[in-house]
């Protein structure tokens, strides 16, 4: 439920104020009503004043994918054992850790005790954060009675999403690990490392080599600019993000995305397989080709694809089938272009796409663990190149230094 603050004139005349909880601004004037005879003011309470400082969310809400994919398991199990749906969610919000879901459990009960469907009070109290393949599916699991059913297939779905984004973060983290700390150490030695060196050689005699007076040069450079590099590429960072937040900067970052070598593949098959997944979750819950390809659409990560792919409703509206109409989008991959056209006309569409997305699962999990074998190499002699050049020079030096002596 939502709370609301009022101003209205009671039935004794008075002029009075308060909050009221309501589901809605019109469920919550008629509560208001019950005891006032006009209402002069009824807005949302701002909850952050409300609150206080001690108690505010720093960062805002976000979601633990984790304690998500087990609260769907736990609906599934609960409510399969014929557990009424409000006991559910009360026995669920007792055992909760995230203090996110937590909050929205305490809110879903009372608007379900409150006679609201469980679908609509999980949008409006975590629609912000939660995906949008979630309240769709379980208002199709309302529709279709059996809400138990619901929570098993998005269980199943998110877990499977879940596992993917957890490879695909741990292999792209050790090489990106490892690039920082490169960068660090090399900053370290050149900005302080190297100029005490350089009052080492400057005391002695004789002529220093060119390789060494490249490096005290590159390290004057850093010494003197380094703060001025830093703010140029944190403007430049901030800068990007402002871009990048505008409707024509998504669309530019998202299509630049698709053409970058090796990164561009993996995109395309990503998307390929969020498209393929959701829309089988989707069909699979019961939901509308077009309502399916709607929310779809804001599964997908790549901002470009996804706004492509929200067209597609309009052209099936239109009578077209979806194969064409993916065809001339031309953002997915033929193989799945082909896939759904053929799955479309045999009426086993959602099997089809089922099946395609185990594929492209595949393929992206491929296309990650072929760049990772080409980035480490490739890092590697970056690094020792960098190394053996400091290492020559001021061994180099040295060498140059006693000869002198």
């Amino acid at each position: 439920m939502q709370t609301y603050k009022y101003t209205a004139i009671s039935k004794s005349g008075e002029r009075v104020s308060g909050v009221v909880e309501g589901f809605n601004e019109m469920d919550a004037a008629t509560r208001v009503r019950d005891n006032c005879k006009i209402i002069l003011k009824l807005e949302v309470e701002d909850e952050k004043k409300s609150m206080g400082v001690l108690n505010m969310d720093i960062g805002g809400k976000k979601l633990d994918d984790k304690a998500f994919i087990v609260m769907c398991s736990q609906f599934a199990i609960i409510l399969q054992s014929g557990v009424p749906i409000a006991r559910a969610v009360e026995l669920i919000e007792g055992k909760m850790t995230d203090k996110n879901l937590k909050h929205l459990l305490r809110c879903v009960k009372e608007d379900v005790e409150g006679g609201r469907s469980l679908s609509d009070s999980f949008e409006e109290n975590g629609g912000d954060f939660l995906p949008p393949t979630f309240v769709e599916t379980l208002r199709a699991g309302e529709e279709s009675g059996n809400v138990a059913r619901a929570f098993e297939t998005m269980h199943d779905h998110f877990d499977k999403e879940g596992k993917m984004k957890t490879k695909i973060k741990s292999a792209l983290g050790y090489p990106i690990f490892v690039l920082i700390i490169a960068v660090i150490v090399v900053i370290v030695i050149m900005v302080k490392v190297v100029p005490t060196f350089t009052e080492v050689f400057a005391a002695g005699e004789g002529e220093m080599p060119v390789m060494m007076q490249m490096l005290i040069g590159i390290s004057d450079f850093f010494s003197k600019y380094i703060l001025i590099i830093i703010a140029v590429i944190v403007a430049a960072v901030v800068a990007y993000k402002i871009y990048a937040n505008t409707e024509n900067g998504k669309l530019k970052t998202a299509q630049l995305a698709l053409k970058m070598p090796v990164f561009g593949n993996i995109a395309r098959l990503n998307s390929a397989r969020q498209f393929a997944n959701s829309m089988a979750t989707m069909l699979g819950a019961g939901l509308p080709v077009i309502k399916a390809i709607s929310i779809t659409a804001r599964v997908i990560s790549n901002y470009y694809v996804s706004t492509e792919v929200g067209k597609l409703a309009g052209k099936i509206e239109e009578g077209k089938n979806l194969g064409d109409s993916m065809r001339e989008a031309n953002v997915m991959p033929d193989i799945l272009t082909d896939m759904t056209a053929v799955g479309e006309s045999t009426g086993e569409l959602e099997g089809t796409l089922r099946t395609i997305g185990e594929y492209y699962d595949t393929e992206t999990e491929n296309a990650i663990a072929a760049m990772i074998r080409k980035i480490e190499p490739t890092m590697l002699i970056i690094i020792g190149i960098v190394g053996g050049f400091i290492v020559i020079a001021t061994y180099g030096s040295m060498f140059a230094m006693y000869d002198t002596m």
